[in-house]
């Protein structure tokens, strides 16, 4: 049964398992992946953690829907304190892992403490061994793959490479050849356990409550979805499709966001001889992640886009290779790419010299240079030791006060887009959980498509204007954008089919529902599942407010404010620091926060009486 799952807590310092049952009740209040996995990073992580020592603790979670028929659930969350920002670390993952780690009996994973050397955990049906793991350490994440696998034989893994050992503090966890739990630093936190990887092979299949009705509903959400004018385009180039409206308009990260916009003829037929086959993760009708010729996956419009116009790349298959590298070292892509473009940058104004970066003089688009550099990273070797720090590397690149950094909360923004234009996508990244972040609340439909304002009355609740440009109805968009994806998170199915990400057509609270009911037996309303979704949000608040995070935590950064934008349609555009602040007074009020963005305390109380 999908509601009999266990939960394993692992403590690697006294290699000890054990295992729990865990409360339907708690799983009827926040469904799992995310939502349960910040649960018990609140309830367990005290307050001024070191994110590098035995005492932080790793989650691995599935969600109600993980290793079911339902599409696009093949999913997981990562979730600890985060050796980048020092506030919540949260990621969501595709690939293959996450099913078999459900299919050998457990649902979620706590790991606390350090390995006295390299481990692995080798997780089998109802059974979980702690290994060695000194024949994989020091390997990148697909050698490690290919060799584990040998050992083990058909298991499916998350895992830390190069850059995760070496304690990079922007290293992720790995699944797949390019399947990434990115943001704020895990891969980190898996090499500060000693932990190379978990490794997963299950053969209990999921009971759920209504088979009958779920194959009947998941044939008739597949047509839903298959019958939407986003879902053949998305399997056919991807989100690359982007980045073409973007650049048109002057939307584009690039160079550090001294400018806007970036060659045109990047655009997803630009990549399509670079192009093997399109695949997919467990149970996705969409396959949108391309298989590249040069033997890894991708670009996305991420990795196009921050290893490309942001560090000032002309040539897309070597935008391609960056990504393939990025990749296998084990290195968050976002991440890499800000830092990189901030480096350059300074080293053009003259705030840092040759004395700094190993006699480099740092250059846009020097495809050999960034190469160095990123191998550097991921071994701390140089300059690139110095880079490995992240944000904490400001004050010797002579930005002490970070005023050229584009991240937020510490952590850098993932989202390709320049957001001087879009007033939306401007709150959403200053106000997400996890730092500058675009999968939070990106409100993807008001760039994507000119909806009627019918349609999104409809989808909002009340009419939202068209304009990018316009401050007016935004924080309620964010606010809305930001329940509904926390809430599939929570049942761990892909946000590129969630309602409002990239469809006004795509699952609903509606369908929530429906396989809520098919998979356990709940009957619960709409407005309790969203509820889930709020939960969660006020979970992570409260996470990062008992982390030292306050109001002030949730702006962007100066060049912003300060510096209009200079090309095309996106030109002098801005966000003026008073309406922002309006704007953000508002997304607060919606969420029922104090003006100083507190969750109040009978909410407190409220949540922490989950159990």
């Amino acid at each position: 049964m999908v509601l009999r799952r266990k939960l394993a807590i692992v403590d690697l310092s006294k290699e000890k398992v054990t295992v729990q049952d865990v409360p339907n009740s708690l799983r009827k209040a926040l469904f799992g992946g995310r939502g349960m996995n910040v649960y018990y990073l609140y309830k367990m992580l005290g307050d001024n953690v070191d994110p590098l020592s035995p005492d932080n603790i790793l989650i691995f979670g599935t969600g109600l829907m993980t290793g079911t028929l339902a599409p696009c659930s093949g999913r997981f969350n990562t979730t600890s304190k985060s050796p980048e920002s020092g506030f919540l670390a949260d990621t969501n993952c595709g690939g293959y892992f996450a099913p078999e780690l459900k299919y050998a009996g457990f649902e979620r994973l706590i790991i606390k403490g350090k390995a006295k050397k390299p481990v692995i955990l080798h997780v089998t049906d109802n059974n979980i061994e702690i290994k060695d793991a000194k024949d994989y350490w020091g390997q990148t994440t697909n050698e490690a793959q290919k060799r584990i696998r040998q050992d083990l034989g058909p298991v499916e893994m998350v895992l830390c490479g190069p850059a995760g050992e070496n304690l990079v503090r922007f290293a992720c966890v790995r699944t797949g050849v390019k399947n990434a739990g990115g943001r704020t630093g895990l891969g980190c936190v898996m090499g500060s356990k000693n932990l190379k990887a978990v490794a997963a092979y299950g053969t209990q299949g999921l009971q759920v409550a209504h088979p009958d009705r779920m194959i009947q509903k998941v044939e008739e959400l597949k047509n839903y979805l298959m019958s939407s004018k986003i879902t053949p385009i998305l399997g056919s180039v991807g989100t690359l499709l982007l980045y073409e409206v973007s650049n048109a308009f002057g939307g584009i990260r690039t160079k550090n966001s001294t400018l806007n916009a970036w060659r045109d003829d990047h655009n997803a037929a630009f990549a399509e001889p670079f192009i093997e086959k399109m695949i997919a993760c467990q149970a996705c009708p969409v396959h949108c992640r391309h298989r590249n010729v040069f033997g890894g996956e991708g670009p996305e419009y991420t990795t196009l886009v921050l290893l490309g116009a942001n560090i000032g790349m002309e040539k897309y298959e070597e935008i391609i290779k960056l990504g393939n590298l990025v990749n296998d070292l084990g290195l968050d892509v976002s991440s890499t790419g800000t830092y990189l473009a901030w480096a350059i940058d300074l080293y053009q104004q003259g705030k840092l010299d040759k004395k700094l970066t190993d006699g480099e003089e740092l250059r846009w688009g020097d495809y050999e240079q960034a190469v160095r550099i990123i191998n550097k990273i991921a071994r701390r070797e140089g300059f690139g030791n110095i880079l490995a720090e992240g944000n904490r590397a400001a004050a010797k690149l002579g930005d002490p006060n970070k005023d050229y950094l584009i991240a937020v909360k510490d952590i850098p923004q993932s989202d390709p887009h320049d957001v001087r234009y879009m007033k939306a996508f401007a709150l959403g990244i200053a106000t997400a959980s996890r730092g500058a972040d675009h999968l939070r609340s990106r409100p993807t439909l008001e760039i994507f498509f000119k909806l009627p304002l019918e349609v999104k009355e409809r989808i909002y609740g009340k009419g939202v204007t068209a304009d990018p440009t316009s401050y007016d109805g935004k924080a309620l968009v964010v606010t809305w954008s930001e329940r509904i994806f926390a809430t599939i998170d929570c049942l761990e199915m892909c946000k590129f089919i969630c309602h409002g990400f990239n469809s006004p057509h795509f699952v609903d609270y509606s369908w929530m529902k429906e396989l809520v009911y098919c998979v356990t037996g709940w009957e619960m309303s709409e407005a309790e599942v969203s509820e889930v979704g709020r939960r969660t949000v006020d979970l992570e608040r409260l996470f990062n407010f008992k982390q030292g995070m306050t109001e002030a935590h949730d702006t962007l950064p100066r060049r912003y404010f300060d510096d209009p934008s200079p090309l095309r349609a996106a030109r002098g555009h801005h966000i003026d620091r008073q309406k922002f602040a309006k704007m953000k007074a508002e997304f607060y009020a919606l969420h029922g926060w104090t003006e100083d963005g507190r969750v109040p305390e009978e909410r407190r109380m409220e949540l922490e009486a989950i159990q």
